[in-house]
């Protein structure tokens, strides 16, 4: 199973995002991962030049050229990213728009819904997000959630689950003081769970859990 995945963090491997997709990746195995802040891409002219003029590539000479090549061959794509704004960072979104030279110009009807179809070498696989914030509520993700499934259906890939940290800062905290190991421990196995098959609610739901209150979180943020 080729997998590959895509850190969305300006922090990189020392955000909080990566406390849980290290763990994650480990379970997985055999992975590549890519940070977004280590590359050069820049944004989508929507001129339509990968369409119309050369199909299936981009005229701006960057990274995203190596990237799209990868993302056509995964059979799993892991999307991580902090939460801004309600939504994913902008690097990582920069990216998703880029991904437009794997996509047809034609129009195709899937479940009764206008899509581009896919060009023949690019793998329709799955993906997961793996996201982390730092307000309480676990609800805080729902508007990301609707963003990556609806990209999901775009880019022809099953969406098969997400890995949230809310609160994901009290976790670094916890960390330090011998604590919370158990949420990684979740996040490793929900990779095992996706080798083998699914990854279980129950195991998602370890890595989501609650380390604080509500209340204490207030509190412990304003101090």
């Amino acid at each position: 199973m080729q997998v590959l995945a895509i850190n969305g963090s300006p922090r990189g491997s020392g955000g909080v995002t990566a406390l849980i997709l290290k763990p994650f990746l480990e379970g997985l195995g055999s992975v590549e991962l890519i940070h977004t802040k280590d590359l050069d891409i820049r944004p989508c002219q929507g001129e339509f030049h990968c369409w119309f003029k050369k199909p299936g590539e981009c005229f701006q000479d960057d990274d995203m050229r190596a990237v799209l090549e990868k993302i056509a061959t995964a059979d799993v794509l892991v999307l991580a990213t902090p939460l801004y704004v309600d939504g994913m960072s902008g690097p990582l979104k920069n990216l998703l728009d880029r991904m437009i030279p794997l996509l047809e110009p034609e129009f195709e009807l899937r479940g009764g819904h206008c899509r581009h179809a896919l060009r023949e070498n690019v793998k329709r696989g799955r993906l997961v997000l793996v996201s982390s914030c730092g307000f309480h509520e676990l609800d805080n993700f729902d508007p990301l959630l609707v963003h990556v499934r609806a990209a999901c259906e775009n880019l022809g890939r099953e969406f098969a689950g997400a890995l949230l940290r809310p609160h994901g800062w009290v976790l670094r905290h916890l960390l330090k003081q011998g604590e919370g190991q158990d949420v990684l421990d979740a996040a490793r196995r929900a990779g095992r769970e996706l080798v083998e098959g699914d990854m279980s609610a129950e195991t998602l739901a370890g890595v989501s859990r609650e380390l604080v209150t509500l209340e204490e979180c207030v509190r412990m943020q304003n101090e």
